[in-house]
C-alpha cells in the first residue's frame, strides 16, 4: 500500500474529449495505471494515474485542460466478498471519510487494486495495512 499522485482533469462532456486527453499521454509515453470517469450534464471529471504524473500535469495543461493533482492510496486488496465492506469499517472506526474511490477486478483474479482519497492520508494507510493482500 503506498501513497500516490493522482491527475483529475475537468473535460466537455463530448465525443473525442477524452480520446485526445489519453492520446496526449500516450503520444508523450506516459503510461495509464488506471482512470475513472465521473459525467456530468456539460462536464466530466476524470481521475488518471499515470506512471509520470508532473509530465503528464504539465502536458494536459499545455493543451488546455484544468486539472488537479491529488494524493490517493493505492492498496491491493483480496478479491473476495465483503472485503470493501471490512476496509469501509475499518476507516469509519479511525474517522476517517472516504471522499471517493475506485477499484477493479478480473474474473478469477485473486487481487484487486483499490484507489482511495481522504482527507487523512497517513492515517488511512495506518488503518488499512493489515489489510492489504
Amino acid at each position: 500500500m503506498y501513497s500516490t499522485k493522482q491527475l483529475s482533469v475537468f473535460l466537455e462532456n463530448r465525443p473525442g474529449v477524452l480520446a485526445h486527453a489519453c492520446n496526449v499521454l500516450g503520444s508523450s509515453d506516459i503510461n495509464i495505471h488506471a482512470i475513472s470517469v465521473h459525467d456530468t450534464v456539460d462536464q466530466a471529471v476524470v481521475r488518471f494515474m499515470v506512471d509520470n504524473p508532473t509530465k503528464a500535469l504539465l502536458l494536459l495543461e499545455q493543451e488546455g485542460f484544468y486539472v488537479i493533482e491529488q494524493n490517493v492510496v493505492v492498496m491491493n486488496m483480496a478479491n473476495q466478498p465483503g472485503n470493501l465492506g471490512e476496509i469501509s469499517r475499518r476507516l469509519a472506526l479511525a474517522d476517517i471519510n472516504i471522499n471517493y474511490a475506485y477499484a477493479t477486478a478480473g474474473e478469477g483474479m485473486s487481487k484487486a487494486l483499490l484507489i482511495l482519497r481522504t482527507d487523512e492520508m497517513e492515517r488511512a494507510i495506518e488503518a488499512l495495512e493489515e489489510l492489504e493482500a
